[in-house]
């Protein structure tokens, strides 16, 4: 395997220390299972370093460099024959048949959410007989049993015209971005929205009205609610509201890590009531403790332990990234200070870790190409065969199958 994943390979087990037998039996299951991420990116190509800084020096502005750095990184591998190659290798370490991509800038406005959409479109269709886009959850299984990969698309916030008219007409766009492809949405992204508070959020009103009718319609649009980045308070409301299983898509527990990105018991609860799925991520100071491997396990068996394995998953919010990104970054001159933006309301922790606390051997022992070791921990931990599937992949297409029923 290329070395970057190798090292991250063996940082990882180093950690977990698995036996000879659990490695084999880890690896058996992994390679059967159908492995669905609940949230997540497919593997990012490098940006060309020299055309970068040849934008800069013309004197682009921070949304063109924005948009020419996803442009890069999100579909240079359809063109370029050692991306691409580098593209699929990582697909096939990871051993990952499906998942549900980051395929929409954070925001409401539907002319920045459709820029993702129409990258991830155009790489499954350019490279189809390798990864394809799932408009169904059939096509997931599909995907499987022929060998393949797929994107299922999901946004980053919820659709809307901003005219401000009527109700009815600013949901309209729910059903457009269902018809192109978007099978699951974030309500909000940190900060408070017309729709209800973000998780950065002190207030942490909940829902608005505005907010109860979209989670309506995306419940009869067949749209999964996502409330990974939603308060604590708009998170209950949403689902002790929505008729449909639900979704925190890529978080931890607050139980064990008091961060706001995280999810209490009574959240979790709720969620699971509705039939829905909690994706545990790989973000370290997300997890706490020891920020690495052992704590996402942590994560993932306090779900299965005090709600049942059938409501936890992995939504790792990690991308493999090219060997070569860091020379080719090494080109792009630096540009000073730049304002955060809107989207990105970081408040201070409350949790121990912080992102500055975070280690190289935490980073690689949760690298995206590490699910096989993901499933090596689960057989290490005690959990059944059957429930290494349901919380590796059959969690999320039940609730998939469940939201277009």
């Amino acid at each position: 395997m290329d070395p970057q994943i190798t090292r991250a390979r063996e940082v990882a087990l180093a950690i977990l220390k698995p036996t000879r037998a659990q490695i084999e039996r880890g690896t058996e299951l992994h390679r059967d299972a159908l492995v669905i991420e609940s949230y997540g990116f497919s593997p990012n190509s490098s940006i060309d370093g020299d055309a970068m800084r040849a934008a800069i020096e013309a004197g682009a502005s921070d949304l063109e460099l924005q948009d020419l750095r996803e442009e890069m990184t999100m579909t240079r591998h359809v063109h370029d024959a050692d991306l691409r190659r580098e593209y699929m290798e990582a697909w096939e370490a990871a051993g990952v048949t499906c998942i549900l991509q980051n395929a929409g800038e954070e925001s409401q406005s539907v002319w920045r959410l459709i820029k993702r959409l129409g990258r991830f479109t155009y790489v499954t269709d350019r490279l189809r007989d390798f990864v394809a886009r799932a408009a169904t959850p059939e096509d997931i299984v599909a995907a499987k049993r022929d060998g393949r990969h797929c994107l299922y698309m999901t946004a980053n916030g919820v659709p809307l015209l901003e005219r401000w008219d009527s109700v009815e007409e600013e949901l309209g766009y729910i059903r457009v971005l269902y018809q192109l492809g978007v099978r699951m949405m974030h309500l909000t992204y940190n900060r408070r929205n017309v729709i209800g508070d973000g998780c950065g959020e002190a207030s942490d009103a909940g829902l608005s009205d505005f907010g109860r009718a979209v989670v309506a319609e995306m419940n009869r649009v067949g749209v999964i609610v996502d409330v990974a980045h939603c308060g604590w308070r708009t998170s209950l409301e949403a689902a002790q509201l929505s008729t449909r299983p639900m979704v925190a898509s890529h978080t931890a527990c607050a139980a064990l890590n008091d961060h706001y990105r995280c999810k209490p018991d009574e959240v979790i609860r709720a969620i699971a009531q509705t039939g829905g799925v909690v994706g545990v991520c790989c973000i370290p100071y997300f997890l706490g403790r020891s920020g690495d491997i052992a704590a996402m396990l942590d994560h993932i068996e306090h779900i299965a332990r005090a709600f049942g394995p059938e409501h936890v998953a992995i939504g790792t919010d990690v991308a493999y990234s090219a060997a070569s990104a860091s020379a080719e970054w090494a080109k792009v001159p630096a540009r000073g200070l730049r304002r955060a933006s809107w989207e990105s309301l970081w408040p201070a922790s409350r949790s121990a870790m912080t992102e500055r606390d975070v280690t190289e051997r935490q980073r690689l022992s949760m690298a995206w190409t590490n699910w096989p070791v993901f499933t090596i921990g689960l057989v290490q931990r005690g959990f059944r065969d059957d429930d290494i599937r349901a919380i590796l992949g059959g969690n999320v297409l039940r609730v998939a199958r469940a939201a277009m029923a």
